[in-house]
């Protein structure tokens, strides 16, 4: 670090996480650290003017964010996503953007597990009726034996092959694709060794019984599941999401469920976080949700924080982060 002054990392938002392990981290290596406490954008252009590091929670850090700290030099998330950075101004400002890749890899697998089981399983239904009065009520439609049903993952990356490898035991068969996953001997043993039958996203979805989206949220695949989508995939099928609520137009799958094309969803993650009050997806009895929390555990309460500030430290002490989503010139 050339300048003399000592470099400043400031927080943004931190409401549902304790930042006092990254701010140790920051502090031993010498910064000057400034928690904020919003997610308003003129108040974190306010005040991050001296800014080096940005550690946002959740808020969205836009153009107007980036083009206004002028000593800006890189973004650390806490999070594997970072569908609310504009990376490519950030690129443009020859700003890193980093992520927490592989830290919650076993949560989020384990997670998607457990919803996808309380779907098929009907749990929010049983619970409900194990009452004296409902003893013996039954759904409308008995739940599937999952070892006669065929389970897609769309998303080959370390949570979805996760994923693969938790689940995929309890079905008959197991789908999926990845069109950035290589096609090499490596790739093909792995795939092999968790019983995945790699092919295209047409028979992903046609086939599959239950399908999980394990993809980040990009211009590319923003409404990935739409009514297109969701009409080719059979008859009381169950839609997973542990990724992005962005993923999924929430009309089309209202109406898919509605219809009873679908005979649930299991979602941690909605496209309005938290949710209005009218949201069309919260308080369906086929929809189980949980509130974005796949990833957190004990270690991971912990783990997102320190890995957060340490992309900040080793940008800044050594010019490049160790968990790039960017690339600069």
């Amino acid at each position: 670090m050339s300048d003399a002054r000592r470099p400043v990392a400031v927080y943004t938002d931190v409401e549902d996480t304790d930042p006092a392990p990254g701010i140790a981290l920051l502090e031993s290596h010498g910064f000057e650290v400034r928690v904020l406490g919003t997610r308003d954008p003129a108040a974190i252009i306010a005040g991050a003017q001296e800014a080096d590091a940005l550690l946002p929670g959740y808020a969205a850090i836009t153009r107007e964010v980036i083009e206004a700290l002028p000593r800006l030099k890189v973004i650390a998330l806490m999070s594997m996503g970072f569908d609310y950075v504009d990376i490519d101004a950030a690129t443009e400002r020859g700003v890193w953007v980093t992520n927490v890749p592989g830290a919650a890899t076993e949560e989020v697998a384990t997670h998607a597990l457990a919803l996808l089981l309380a779907s098929a399983r009907q749990l929010p239904f049983y619970t409900a009726s194990a009452t004296p009065e409902r003893w013996n009520e039954r759904a409308a439609v008995a739940p599937p034996r999952l070892s006669e049903q065929t389970l897609g993952i769309v998303g080959l990356g370390k949570i979805g092959r996760a994923f693969a490898r938790v689940a995929g035991p309890l079905f008959g068969r197991v789908l999926g694709y990845d069109p950035m996953l290589p096609d090499d001997d490596a790739v093909r043993a792995d795939l092999d060794a968790l019983g995945i039958e790699r092919t295209t996203l047409e028979e992903v979805r046609r086939n599959s019984d239950a399908l999980s989206l394990h993809v980040p949220l990009t211009a590319e695949t923003a409404h990935l599941v739409d009514a297109g989508f969701l009409a080719e995939l059979p008859q009381g099928a169950i839609l997973l999401n542990v990724s992005r609520g962005g993923l999924i137009d929430n009309a089309a799958l209202v109406a898919a469920l509605d219809s009873g094309h679908l005979s649930g969803a299991a979602l941690d993650v909605l496209d309005e976080e938290p949710p209005g009050q009218r949201h069309p997806l919260v308080g369906r009895d086929d929809v189980v949700l949980t509130p974005h929390i796949a990833y957190f555990s004990r270690r991971t309460e912990i783990e997102y924080v320190r890995i957060q500030a340490q992309n900040a430290v080793t940008a800044l002490v050594t010019g490049a982060p160790e968990s790039p989503v960017n690339r600069l010139p």
